[in-house]
């Protein structure tokens, strides 16, 4: 079964977060594709990814880009893996029907937001009841915290 880590940001936005994220899964070796809620959000997080800070640098592209099987990391609204990514990253409450081609997935959601802890809720019940290995993890301020598992 897929490893499942639910990813509960409580100081950090996704704007902060999710660099850093990606890039631990970069360094680790890892092709991502993130799954994002809206294609604005998509154009959002492909701009952001050049500029969050002055000396990183995150290869990735989107359907705009192309060269889908080139790009290390793909930022998507499809449930798609072109890029034969081995890490799933959900934002935005954004679901795959198949999260069993991947090793491992981040599933990044607000803690300042009671509908979206609500539906990862949900959502790490659904992944439970499928047999998944599941863990959580939550922001402190000394960064990530493994705080349980299922």
């Amino acid at each position: 079964m897929t490893d499942i880590g639910f990813y509960h940001l409580r100081s950090l936005t996704l704007d902060r977060a999710l660099p850093q994220l990606l890039e631990k899964a970069y360094a680790g070796g890892y092709r991502v594709v993130v799954m994002a809620g809206s294609a604005e959000r998509v154009d959002h997080l492909n701009a952001l990814l050049w500029t969050y800070g002055e000396a990183a640098f995150l290869p990735h592209g989107s359907t705009k880009d192309g060269n889908a099987a080139q790009q290390p990391i793909w930022l998507t609204v499809d449930d798609e893996n072109p890029n034969n990514a081995d890490m799933l990253v959900l934002v935005d409450g954004a679901t795959a029907q198949s999260v069993d081609r991947y090793k491992r997935v981040l599933d990044v959601f607000d803690g300042n937001d009671e509908a979206a802890v609500a539906a990862a809720r949900e959502r790490w019940q659904q992944a439970k009841a499928a047999g998944h290995a599941l863990t959580y993890w939550q922001q402190t301020d000394k960064g990530w915290e493994k705080a349980g598992a299922g």
